[in-house]
Order: C-alpha cells, then sequence, then structure tokens
C-alpha cells in the first residue's frame, strides 16, 4: 500500500495550493481518505475526511470554508483545495486512511491512522 502527496510549496498569505495524493495497492474506492497536518512545534491536526464514494465531507473549524477535500476514484487520487490561506496553515501535510475502521464517524478528528504517506511541506509566508 501507498500514497504520495504532491503539490505543496511556498505560498503568500491569502493564496491557493492543491494537494493531491495519489494512492496504490489498495481497493481505493472502498476507503475513507483523510488530511491531516502538523505544524511546526505542534502536534498532528486532522483537517478533513471524505468518504469512500465523495458523498460526505468533514471539516476542521479551523479550515472550513477556506479548505475543499475531494477525490477521483478512477484515478485513485483525493485532492485537497486550499484557499485563503493563512500563515497559520503553514505545516507538513499527509493524506491517509486506515484498514480497521468500519464507519465514516471513526474517522472524524483523529490522526491514528495506521496507512500514511510521506507528507508534502506547505509554507504560507510573505
Amino acid at each position: 500500500v501507498q500514497l504520495m502527496e504532491s503539490g505543496g510549496g511556498l505560498v503568500q498569505p491569502g493564496g491557493s495550493l492543491r494537494l493531491s495524493c495519489a494512492a496504490s495497492g489498495l481497493y481505493f474506492s472502498r476507503y475513507t481518505m483523510i488530511w491531516v497536518r502538523q505544524a511546526p512545534g505542534k502536534g498532528q491536526e486532522w483537517v478533513s475526511s471524505i468518504n469512500s464514494d465523495g458523498t460526505k465531507t468533514n471539516y476542521a473549524e479551523s479550515v472550513k470554508g477556506r479548505f475543499t477535500i475531494s477525490r477521483d476514484n478512477a484515478k485513485n487520487q483525493v485532492y485537497l483545495q486550499m484557499n485563503s490561506l493563512k500563515s497559520e496553515d503553514t505545516a507538513l501535510y499527509w493524506c491517509a486512511t486506515d484498514s480497521r475502521f468500519r464507519n465514516y464517524s471513526d474517522y472524524t478528528g483523529r490522526t491514528d491512522f495506521d496507512i500514511w504517506g510521506q507528507g508534502t511541506q506547505v509554507t504560507v509566508s510573505s
């Protein structure tokens, strides 16, 4: 199983980035997918979840209204569109999923997943 993130970089406050996560080695369309981030000096933070067919999404309050999670099951990819970026969005971002959880609600608000990508760095700075 492999998850590989891309799309991170340096962006000015107010700017946008789109993160992508390509999955392989798993039946992608059966898995809820999650984005998690870790800012410098802080713990991991659950950012957003999307269910297996893309009909349900959830967001942390800190990103609600600015970030949008989506997926393309035909391409085995999940995305995170990040708009109106702030300096506090600076973090290492991972996509993740889990082989154990059965219910979509099990994924919300947690970071103890068992399948992770390598992460992509997002830096918001002028």
